[in-house]
């Protein structure tokens, strides 16, 4: 599957405003977004056969794509309530 599918953008199509806003304004934010872009990219190469990772250590990458993904979400929501 391609990164691109994993964009926070892509994934939060309606938010782009709220997304720009959080990387703008939010550091903590920022670091979410870095964090998510680096665990798709792995997880891609990964999938893609680039690098050998167990199906356990895959499952993982992708847990912790889901968190920072309930995260952002989160801050998604709490800057539509401002």
């Amino acid at each position: 599957m391609s990164e691109v599918g994993h964009d926070l953008h892509a994934l939060f199509p309606g938010d782009a405003l709220h997304l720009h806003a959080l990387k703008v304004e939010s550091g903590p934010f920022r670091g979410l977004a870095e964090r998510h872009h680096l665990l798709s990219r792995e997880i891609t190469r990964i999938e893609s056969g680039l690098e050998a990772a167990s199906d356990e250590r895959l499952e993982d990458l992708k847990k912790q794509r889901l968190d920072l993904l309930d995260h952002v979400a989160a801050m998604i929501a709490e800057r539509k309530g401002k």
